[in-house]
């Protein structure tokens, strides 16, 4: 028994052999990616314990100290590394703060969207008819309208519904809503078309014939043979959300300036660089650039990889 089982190969030992991990291995540009985007992760994430000071917190910010330049220009306070922006926050720690913003913004966005995409693509794809009729017309009707036109509409009426207030004490909930309910429709039809090149297959025949219910073969059976276009979906649109809330943060439609993101810390600056102060839009942007550089790349190796035509192990 024992002899047996060790014989058998462990789930490292089977995801090293796997053809993902052999193309990762030769892919530079994929590992140097992943490098970039977990260690942005890791800092968003331990921000709190990064950071040189709080940046909600009122009492460690310094009106005096504002628009202080980073230390490698002439005129810089040691004490900040990135220096201020125009409230005298550290620009250091309101980064990091703002990362962590986006990067949960753009998950929550993501998880959102890949629970209502999937769900009425499995029903689209496995039940055909009405159904499928009525759903693939609903995702036509709102992908004939770009995405940042529905999160900008759909931003505004919340906004005005319940006041700036509100929207900026409930902004990265309300954030999440608008952008996962603007790009579900990418999900969907992707879903739906693996479901009908899954559901006339001998495995569903086979649950049919056993008495499965229609719920069972499609979340037990028919689910777990379409990951891999969601997964690769998901890459994209992680970046995607990311894009969508610094655009909305920029036209004052997301993230209030005391709660800063990536995109409304490139609002704020956006009124002082002909003053001068360009670092205070500058370097948050080369971070939102960099992290979403990183994340398409993992895209589209990750694309590459799964697609079946270019599968060569």
């Amino acid at each position: 028994m024992n002899a047996s089982s060790s014989a058998l190969p462990s789930r490292w030992e089977r995801f090293r052999d796997s053809y993902l991990f052999y193309s990762f291995k030769r892919d530079m540009v994929a590992q140097v990616s992943l490098v970039v985007f977990i260690a942005l992760v890791a800092v968003a994430v331990l921000a709190p314990w990064l950071s040189p000071m709080n940046p909600y917190d009122l009492a460690q910010i310094d009106i005096l100290a504002s628009e202080l330049p980073p230390f490698w220009v002439e005129g810089s306070d040691a004490q900040y590394l990135l220096g201020t922006d125009a409230q005298g926050r550290d620009m250091l720690s309101t980064i990091l703060y703002g990362a962590r913003v986006s990067l949960i913004i753009g998950f929550g966005a993501v998880a959102l969207q890949a629970l209502i995409g999937v769900c009425f693509g499995l029903l689209a794809g496995y039940l055909g008819g009405r159904i499928d009729a009525f759903l693939m017309r609903l995702a036509d009707i709102q992908l004939s309208f770009s995405t940042l036109m529905v999160a900008i509409i759909v931003g505004a009426l919340v906004k005005a519904i319940f006041g700036g207030e509100t929207f900026s004490a409930y902004a990265v909930p309300l954030l999440v809503l608008i952008i996962g309910l603007a790009e579900w429709p990418q999900y969907a039809r992707t879903v739906r078309a693996s479901v009908l090149a899954e559901k006339n297959k001998e495995y569903v025949d086979a649950a049919r014939v056993m008495g499965l219910r229609s719920k069972r073969i499609m979340f037990r059976h028919v689910l777990p043979n379409t990951l891999s276009p969601i997964f690769v979906i998901s890459t994209v649109q992680i970046a995607n959300a990311i894009i969508s809330e610094a655009a909305l943060s920029f036209l004052g439609l997301g993230m209030p300036e005391t709660h800063p993101s990536l995109g409304s810390l490139i609002k704020s600056g956006f009124d002082y660089i002909q003053s001068g102060s360009w670092w205070i839009t500058l370097i948050p942007g080369a971070l939102l650039v960099v992290l979403v550089l990183s994340i398409n790349l993992l895209g589209d190796w990750l694309r590459d990889v799964m697609n079946p035509r270019l599968y060569k192990g």
